[in-house]
């Protein structure tokens, strides 16, 4: 029978095979179920158990955040956990969602560039921030933008839903969800958590909006002006914060707020009004400079109301242009956003120019409906010139009996007006019919003040040397700045005023100038006007500019028409005469003011006999 050996490479193999079971055994972490079993459950019957598992929550929750100012040591759970960003674009926008935060971080209109031809974002990473707070028992403050999000896509016939969802422990959430149309500006946005009640320390939870608004035309002080933070009240009734200075506010009953941009808007509708909204607004340059990239930095403090404990709310968001066109297709009149100007001027702007000027630019350029929508109002307006020429002409064809008179009663003033007043009458003259066009034109002219700077068709739009009739032509740069002209020269401008010049000159040779010692010289007062223009314009809407000249030009050329080829004033002569022969016929205002005369010249007779 053969010997038995003890093989050498049998024992090597089991003691290595002992060596990896004991490190196996002492290097492998516990299973991660075993480890979370005892803090899965939340039992409400026994209080002493939850008021445990509530601790244990603030400490898992802890170890969930990270702090704004930790440094690069800090090394929390959450850096551990990171998400991949979403991207999501329909026709008109393109959005990114980050990870972080669980906000959107990026959004530019698909169809629009800004002043330099770039892309238009309205959003662009730093600019914007969007996040839920609110202070742990612990006293913690906990802020979302903190905070990792694991997002989720859902692709449906006409629109995608993207959830950003933050797991806290104990099978606690937040979730943001956005519904993204297929087409469009308005996104429906919502956030919903679970289990948030139980580490709330006062129950007050808190949307942070905050923007920088970025620089979006060539004129930073212009686009200022016309950048406002609106907001309405639940009965529809609309506010602003100033657009020219810091200001702040805090408001009740508030349904929307616009975070308006110029031509580009950001508006967060809530499906519910909230009270206690506070509103800021802070102008973010000091001067007009070529490097300025925010105008604007708005920020808002929205309190979320909590249903049993927990947070569910629906917003609507829009961000796109700031057009009357779009935005009035949506609900909540968010349109209001837009300053059509006050009173019977936004009745104007809203019911008579935008309809028009909508009509007009679906047939023709944007600088030709601008043309035509003048010719429009000057024809329109035309009647009043004529009666205001007609009554001119009256004045100058008894402009020598006037002086006569104004000699022969040189030394009683009050005789003097009585036999004026009776030769106005006899004439069918009026010497305040030269203010009526000044008076009639003071509402068109405010309405359109207010409608150019608004119209969104004239974004971009050039005409002839403009090239974009919302902002100011350039037909020479200069080096230097001129205070309340600008650094540079428009021409459309210069143009206006030359007309405005014109225009004056003629109006001032058909009316008298008055004689009174003291009274001012309006001829210098009219000559100032075509001036003050010039600077005024420089810097606004060149489609304004434009307006202007060809309005003039119109005038003008309707009170030559009017002068040589409607108007005689031989026969106006004539048929003064002839009224002069008749017995004087007064209205309500010519016998009052005949009464109020007679009076006077009893009551100087009177002293006088006295």
């Amino acid at each position: 029978m053969e010997e038995n050996k003890i093989d050498p490479y049998q024992i090597l193999g089991f003691v290595i095979l002992m060596i990896a079971f004991v490190w196996y055994i002492y290097t492998v972490p516990e299973p991660e179920s075993d480890r979370s079993s005892n803090q899965s459950v939340v039992i409400n019957e026994d209080d002493q158990d939850l008021e445990s598992n509530n601790e244990n929550d603030m400490e898992s929750l802890n170890d969930l955040i990270v702090s704004e100012g930790s440094d690069d040591q800090t090394v929390d759970l959450l850096n551990k956990v990171t998400y991949e960003d979403i991207t999501i674009e329909n026709e008109d926008l393109f959005l990114k969602i980050d990870s972080k935060g669980g906000m959107i971080s990026r959004a530019f209109l698909k169809k629009f560039n800004d002043y330099k031809g770039d892309s238009l974002y309205l959003i662009n990473n730093s600019n914007h921030s969007m996040s839920i707070e609110f202070i742990t028992n612990d006293g913690r403050a906990i802020n979302t933008k903190n905070l990792s999000f694991k997002p989720t896509i859902e692709k449906k016939r006409d629109e995608t839903k993207i959830l950003m969802s933050c797991d806290l422990p104990n099978s606690k959430f937040i979730v943001f969800e956005y519904i993204i149309p297929d087409k469009g500006y308005m996104i429906n946005f919502s956030v919903r958590s679970s289990g948030l009640g139980n580490i709330l320390n006062d129950q007050k939870v808190v949307l942070n909006w905050d923007l920088k608004a970025l620089r979006q035309a060539k004129s930073v002080d212009y686009e200022n002006r016309y950048s406002q933070l609106y907001y309405q009240f639940e009965g529809d009734d609309t506010d602003y914060l100033s657009s020219y200075s810091d200001s702040d506010h805090n408001e009740n009953e508030v349904s929307w707020i616009s975070y308006g941009q110029h031509f580009f808007n950001m508006i967060l509708v809530l499906e519910e009004a909230s009270d206690n909204v506070f509103f800021e607004s802070k102008k973010m340059f000091e001067d007009q400079g070529k490097d300025v990239m925010y105008t604007k930095n708005y920020s808002s403090l929205i309190p979320i109301k909590l249903i049993r404990g927990d947070i569910d709310s629906n917003f609507n968001w829009y961000i796109g242009p700031n057009d009357y066109d779009v935005l009035k297709k949506y609900d909540n009149n968010i349109y209001e956003s837009i300053y059509f100007g006050w009173g019977i001027f936004g009745w104007i702007n809203r019911f008579i120019y935008f309809p028009l000027f909508g009509f007009l630019s679906n047939y023709f350029s944007a600088g030709l409906a601008v043309i035509f929508m003048t010719i429009i109002t000057r024809l329109a307006m035309s009647p009043v010139t004529y009666k205001t020429y007609l009554s001119q002409a009256r004045m100058k064809v008894i402009r020598p009996e006037i002086m006569e008179l104004n000699e022969k009663y040189k030394n009683d003033a009050i005789k003097k007006q009585q036999e004026t007043m009776k030769l106005y009458n006899k004439a069918g003259a009026n010497p305040l019919l030269g203010c009526v066009p000044a008076l009639f034109q003071l509402p068109v002219f405010y309405a359109l003040f207010c409608f150019f700077p608004i119209a969104f068709q004239l974004r971009g739009k050039s005409f002839l040397w403009a090239d974009d009739l919302s902002s100011y032509d350039v037909v020479a740069e200069l080096p230097f700045a001129i205070p309340w002209y600008g650094d540079h020269v428009s021409l459309l401008p210069i143009l206006a005023s030359i007309a405005i010049f014109f225009y004056t000159m003629m109006q001032s040779g058909a009316q008298m100038q008055p004689t009174q010692p003291g009274m001012p010289n309006m001829k210098f007062i009219m000559y100032l006007m075509p001036v003050m223009m010039l600077f005024f314009f420089n810097n606004y809407a060149s489609a304004f500019s434009l307006y202007y000249f060809v309005s003039n030009i119109l005038t003008i050329l309707l009170m030559l028409a009017i002068k040589y080829f409607i108007i005689d004033e031989r026969k106006i002569h004539l048929q003064i005469q002839e009224n002069k022969k008749k017995p004087s016929k007064q209205n309500r205002f010519q016998r009052k003011m005949q009464e109020m005369m007679d009076r006077a010249e009893e009551q100087r007779k009177l002293q006088k006999r006295r």
